[in-house]
């Protein structure tokens, strides 16, 4: 069953609504650069080619990319994570200040690098190799009660919270327990819905998260089910909310668009048809929508429809990647004509 589309004029509503709403994101941050070559022959070295460099290009990742969407679409957001002692986090502030992104809640800790994946490519965007710095580990001791703080401090006063956790360290039970916490009703405020953008060893932390949205693999691995059909991915989408102990489940299924499940609406979100050129950080833009939408006073499920067409440009588009409001009205508003002529 399809969820009902969104209108233009609804979304609108819910796109102007946007500018200035206050989020907070708490993850991994990244800094992905990208070094831009040409291959014109093997080298007599290894069976491998020789690049012939042409440009680099640095470009925001992980939790820094959720924060940067939510930027260029007009919200006001506070990132959460650590960052190393290195010219990589000067890099990876300088991209966030100048996005507009704030970054008084970046954590230094001098015992490891900020995560930065350097990806050699060619001029047309074909990925010859990649080279990651890194370490995993969780955080622990002082640096975890500073980035606890961090997180209350900074999540006062949001309209959203945003977990963005690729298994770098930065996301633990006690970050995220602090997290869900302070988004609780007070006497003073309700409740503000908590996004988390999942990898599932981590799924015991999450419970008592509002939406929680893993991908078609991450779906499987969590219900120990496979999905091939619509009836799979509702089933898949029911026992994960059980397991989880989470609100709501948006599963993202690339070609075959999405899943929604909540005690409000229930229905498949069908993929809006574009040319595929990078699925790079399509999941970061998904939930930076979500993120907006909710804040906004979108439904659950008309936000999960706007995010379905930020996820459909972004992946027209070479790595990480942003989009405008404009944009995503435009989109909106074309798949519906297009919709209409058929």
């Amino acid at each position: 069953m399809n969820l009902p589309p969104l209108q233009p004029g609804r979304a609108s509503e819910i796109i102007n609504r946007f500018k200035g709403v206050p989020i907070l994101v708490v993850g991994d941050v990244m800094l992905d650069r990208f070094i831009v070559g040409r291959v014109t022959r093997i080298s007599p070295e290894a069976p491998v080619p020789v690049v012939r460099f042409e440009s680099e290009h640095l470009r925001l990742g992980g939790a820094a990319n959720v924060a940067n969407n939510i930027a260029a679409l007009g919200g006001q957001v506070s990132l959460v994570g650590v960052v190393g002692a290195d010219a990589a986090a000067t890099r990876l502030r300088e991209q966030l200040t100048a996005a507009g992104v704030g970054v008084e809640g970046l954590v230094e800790d001098r015992h490891r690098p900020t995560t930065e994946k350097v990806r050699i490519v060619t001029e047309r965007n074909q990925q010859v190799a990649r080279i990651d710095y890194e370490r995993d580990e969780d955080v622990g001791g002082d640096l975890a009660r500073v980035i606890v703080a961090r997180v209350k401090r900074l999540g006062s006063g949001v309209k959203t919270m945003l977990v963005s956790d690729y298994l770098k360290g930065t996301v633990t039970r006690p970050v995220v327990e602090a997290l869900v916490s302070s988004a609780k009703a007070s006497a003073e405020r309700a409740a503000v819905p908590v996004i988390v953008d999942p990898k599932i060893p981590h799924l015991a932390y999450y419970a008592g998260a509002t939406l929680i949205t893993p991908n078609h693999h991450e779906a499987e691995t969590a219900t120990h089910r496979r999905l091939r059909t619509d009836d799979d991915a509702r089933d898949a989408a029911r026992d994960f909310r059980a397991r989880a102990q989470c609100d709501a489940v948006l599963i993202t299924r690339g070609e075959h668009g999405m899943w929604l499940s909540d005690a409000a609406s229930e229905g498949k979100i069908p993929a809006v048809s574009r040319e595929v050129s990078d699925v790079t950080g399509a999941g970061d833009t998904v939930v930076a929508t979500l993120a907006l939408a909710l804040a906004a006073g979108a439904t659950m499920a008309e936000a999960a429809i706007l995010a379905n067409h930020a996820a459909g440009i972004v992946v027209g588009k070479f790595g990480p990647a942003t989009v405008t409001p404009s944009e995503l009205l435009d989109n909106l508003k074309s798949t519906i004509n297009l919709k209409s002529e058929i």
